[in-house]
């Protein structure tokens, strides 16, 4: 573990509003030099503490209107491993994340769809199939603040 000080707290606000900006843009928004900013993101990265940068995409542009959060409780924990469940699920491209979970459900996923009809086939033809699947629960984000 690295120890981390108020710049590099600052550099990793920054990277999290946007992972996409330069090391001198990074360094402009939280008063540091380009090198100096570069060597604290590369320090940064190498110990462990930036494991990557992402893009975010836009859903509704590419065609994804509704965003459901699941609840999966598994029916038969003995019978079916989670590794299976998990490769299954993870095959599905409409899933967007899979956590495993302490609590009333074993995992919770977040699933993008084109509208509610296409939600509701996913479920039923995907989901619901998958080995293990007992209980679902479904939520449908209305809103995300950010």
């Amino acid at each position: 573990m690295i120890e981390l000080d108020e710049k590099d707290h600052a550099i990793l606000r920054v990277l999290q509003r946007d992972g996409g900006l330069n090391a001198g843009e990074v360094g402009k928004a939280v008063g540091l030099t380009q090198p100096s900013a570069w060597r604290r993101i590369k320090r940064l990265e190498e110990g462990g503490v930036i494991l990557g940068r992402r893009v975010r995409l836009n859903k509704v542009a590419l065609g994804f209107e509704v965003v459901v959060y699941l609840g999966v409780k598994l029916a038969a924990k003995g019978r079916v491993s989670l590794e299976d469940f998990e490769r299954a699920v993870c095959a599905i491209p409409e899933v967007q994340l899979v956590q495993h979970v302490l609590g009333v459900y074993d995992y919770r996923l977040k699933v993008v769809a084109r509208d509610l009809g296409d939600f509701e086939r996913i479920l039923r033809r995907r989901i619901m199939t998958l080995p293990g699947v007992g209980e679902v629960e479904s939520n449908v984000m209305l809103s995300e603040v950010v």
